[in-house]
């Protein structure tokens, strides 16, 4: 008998399948297929984007951020993936039954702050309490809406041979954060959670190049599952380098601690793209410009192969395949 496990939700190759398999086989339709972090809709005077997604993560206070802030950083970053400008948020609340109010409230005013940061406002919201032992603490839901000021049409089908794979900053650090957190691993370093906002350095990069092909945030499956989506939705292969790739040391050095890789860790505040190899540089001193993109590199190029591989190449000058993680590497982290 067939049944929803953990690594269903992770991100990775059992989350894809669902997701062809199930989802896409009742729910099909153009706009849905769009496949990226929001859908753009038509309207009478122009378009708009929608995005929703669910927020469950264990602890829901971490170093750097806590829930409320993530689901409006989650968000308002999966509008800007598709060029929107976020202007509007749905929360909805499902809070167990012993939740501390003054623990409800603190997320409550983190969802308000990160909100009036990002310049959207809180438009609808929901509450639902369940009983205890129903749920855990708390899950929050949002729906985001964005207005598309570009004509601009954000896609894997855009993607060309010699295009060059840019990554705003350092992997892993929201996931390593969280399973510190939760596991109350003591280490020298405490890590922090890269849980941010990315409207306004997307902004300022769809400013600089009208060759970005795509954006997507790297959350759960990590860089390693975003670039494998990138080349089996456009029939391409990815090249990247191993020594091109930022990891902060404490993060690296954990990773070999837990037996983890970097590539598969999610992150909360970081944008791969891809963007033509004419304005490559360009775009990377833009993304070096803003706080958000202060690590930014250039990592790597789409190159020819109907296999659809992503390839590393290793510091030591060797090549290995990159596959999409199968299973679980770690739970809630979103």
């Amino acid at each position: 008998m067939s049944i929803i496990t953990l690594s269903h939700g992770s991100g990775g190759a059992s989350t894809n399948k669902l997701i062809e398999e199930l989802f896409y086989k009742y729910f099909n339709n153009d706009i849905l297929l769009q496949k990226n972090d929001s859908s753009i809709l038509p309207m009478c005077n122009g378009k708009i984007a929608v995005s929703t997604d669910s927020f469950v993560i264990n602890p829901i206070f971490f170093n750097g951020g806590d829930i409320g802030k993530l689901s409006v950083c989650g968000t308002v970053n999966d509008l800007a993936m598709s060029g929107a400008k976020p202007l509007y948020i749905t929360v909805g609340f499902i809070i167990e039954e012993g939740l501390e109010l003054k623990d409800l409230e603190r997320i409550v005013k983190s969802i308000s702050e990160t909100a009036n940061e990002a310049n959207v406002k809180i438009v609808a919201g929901d509450t639902k309490v369940v009983e205890k032992g129903s749920g855990d603490k708390i899950y929050i839901n949002t729906t985001g809406i964005g207005v598309m000021e570009r004509d601009v049409y954000l896609s894997s089908e855009n993607i060309k041979t010699g295009d060059k794979v840019i990554i705003s900053g350092t992997l892993g650090d929201h996931g390593v954060c969280i399973m510190s957190k939760r596991k109350n691993l003591k280490f020298d370093v405490e890590v922090e959670s890269d849980c941010g906002l990315l409207n306004e350095l997307i902004d300022n990069v769809l400013n600089t190049s009208e060759n970005v092909r795509i954006l997507r945030d790297p959350t759960r499956g990590g860089l390693a599952t975003t670039l494998n989506e990138f080349s089996k939705e456009s029939n391409k292969g990815i090249v990247i380098n191993e020594c091109s790739i930022p990891v902060k040391m404490e993060v690296e050095s954990m990773c070999e601690i837990l037996g983890l890789e970097p590539l598969y860790i999610a992150n909360e505040g970081k944008v791969v793209l891809i963007v033509g190899e004419e304005d490559a540089e360009e775009v990377l001193k833009v993304m070096r410009s803003h706080p958000r993109g202060k690590d930014a590199e250039i990592i790597g190029e789409v190159i020819e192969d109907d296999r659809q591989m992503v390839c590393l190449k290793t510091e030591i000058g060797g090549t290995r395949v990159v596959n999409m993680p199968v299973g679980e590497l770690l739970p809630r982290i979103c």
